[in-house]
């Protein structure tokens, strides 16, 4: 793999996997407002600018926020492009280049970046993740997803070997500990957990739990299905700015368990103390 040189101050959040509808770009987006809405100055690069999720989302929030004249609080972004050369050592060294200058211009000016990758492995994840302080891989509840992380035996759940994500990762922290001694710390983040299917929720569980300790990483709980995370990124919106945003939605049950779960994950991430003092969120 090319090497890459990347001016770096800021803590980096990476998320990661290599499967869509995981809802890595939903735990992205309202863990950016989150920190931006704790006081930190936040960066966000989306690695997947063909599918382009993230920007979308944010180009989105920009809009709403201008149009309604309302000031919600915006992260600094960056987009960064897979290269169009035929030759593989230029591609990648044309996207080493790219990726360092994103995180050169953010990795000073912000306290966090936060790095949205693309669901496949692709050179420019492998980039995205060897920078990683905090990598957090979000996974539905079930043995669909969890056969990214680790293959299992069918009969009994035990865990046969890692998968070749796990391997990327396992890759990853090698170059992270050569390039500067910096140890990733990996959260799986267990997404749509429910009440029912509780003896497979258990058998996932304990199939984590075993991988955790073969492989090393902490498991957190995730956020569940609600209909409400899709409606509000069309105006680049999360459960956060409901109510300076004057939609009118009552804030039920359901979405006060939401603002717990994103409040449990950001809680769970080891991070600075912010420098900048800001106001409570709105409730």
């Amino acid at each position: 793999m090319a090497s890459v040189t990347v001016e770096q101050r800021a803590q980096v959040i990476v998320l990661g996997n290599e499967k869509g509808g995981s809802g890595k770009s939903t735990c992205a987006m309202h863990l950016i407002v989150g920190l931006l809405r704790d006081g930190y100055r936040v960066g966000a690069i989306d690695l997947d600018a063909r599918q382009a999720t993230l920007t979308a989302y944010l180009a989105a929030r920009e809009a709403f926020a201008a149009g309604r004249g309302i000031a919600l609080p915006l992260p600094r972004r960056a987009a960064v492009h897979r290269s169009n050369n035929d030759s593989r050592a230029a591609a990648e060294a044309e996207e080493s280049e790219r990726f360092a200058a994103a995180m050169g211009e953010l990795g000073r000016s912000c306290d966090i970046v936060v790095i949205d990758c693309p669901g496949s492995d692709t050179f420019l994840s492998r980039l995205g993740h060897a920078q990683a302080d905090t990598l957090v891989t979000p996974i539905n509840d079930s043995f669909v997803d969890f056969a990214m992380l680790a293959k299992v035996d069918p009969e009994n759940h035990e865990v046969v070997h890692p998968s070749i994500y796990s391997e990327m990762v396992w890759e990853a922290r090698k170059r992270r500990f050569s390039r500067d001694r910096g140890r990733i710390d990996w959260i799986v983040m267990r997404n749509r957990l429910g009440a029912s299917e509780a003896r497979n929720k258990r058998d996932v569980g304990a199939a984590l739990e075993a991988l955790a300790k073969r492989i090393g990483f902490r498991t957190v709980k995730g956020f569940g299905e609600r209909v409400i995370f899709r409606e509000l990124y069309l105006q680049g919106l999360t459960l956060m700015d409901v109510k300076e945003a004057g939609l009118g939605i009552q804030m039920g049950m359901s979405h006060v368990a939401a603002r717990a779960e994103l409040r449990s994950l950001i809680g769970a991430i080891r991070r600075p103390p912010p420098k900048q003092q800001v106001s409570p969120p709105a409730a």
